[in-house]
């Protein structure tokens, strides 16, 4: 099993300098070395990124999910209707999902409360975006990168919430409803 999941990130990620290696990332057999418990990593905040060389943003995230679906290593996560990540995210076929050590609390305060609509996020706070070989975005000062093919995407149906929790988020949220992105686990870094 641990043989063809290293075959298999090799296949996807080949050994060799690249975008990533050159910034100081190595890859990781996220199913063997993610070591975070998969309860708490999201309540740390991340940042996900999507987008292409063109255009892109980011934005931060403290929902999401990690574990396996139909029988990929996976990770799910929402962003809401009025999101300006959202085109991005609607219109990519990959996504990345960032950990930051230095100037965490920077970044992701600024990432969540400032949208790209108004300007460069990444340049206001002098992020270096870089591409995976796939063309999606993450920056060089991460500390950890996982990339993600999206296989699935859906907005909540307001019909099917089964409890007052999701009620009660949605009737004072003026950002909407949020959408869930799943997506295959293709490539993991880290420094």
């Amino acid at each position: 099993m641990i043989q063809s999941i290293i075959l298999a990130v090799m296949t996807i990620a080949p050994m060799g300098m690249s975008a990533q290696t050159e910034h100081g990332f190595e890859a990781i057999a996220v199913e063997r070395d993610f070591a975070e418990n998969g309860f708490n990593w999201f309540r740390h905040a991340l940042l996900l990124a999507a987008g292409n060389e063109q255009q892109s943003n980011a934005m931060t995230i403290g929902w999401g999910g990690i574990g396996t679906l139909w029988g990929k290593t996976a990770v799910t996560v929402y962003v809401a209707e009025k999101r300006y990540t959202k085109q991005f995210m609607d219109n990519s076929r990959y996504f990345t999902i960032m950990a930051f050590d230095d100037r965490k609390d920077e970044i992701l305060e600024y990432m969540g409360t400032k949208s790209g609509r108004d300007g460069d996020k990444a340049k206001a706070l002098d992020l270096h975006t870089a591409y995976t070989e796939n063309g999606t975005p993450y920056y060089i000062e991460a500390k950890f990168v996982l990339e993600c093919r999206t296989m699935y995407a859906a907005p909540f149906n307001p019909q099917c919430f089964k409890d007052d929790v999701p009620q009660k988020m949605y009737s004072n949220f003026p950002a909407g409803v949020h959408t869930m992105y799943i997506g295959e686990v293709v490539n993991a870094w880290k420094k």
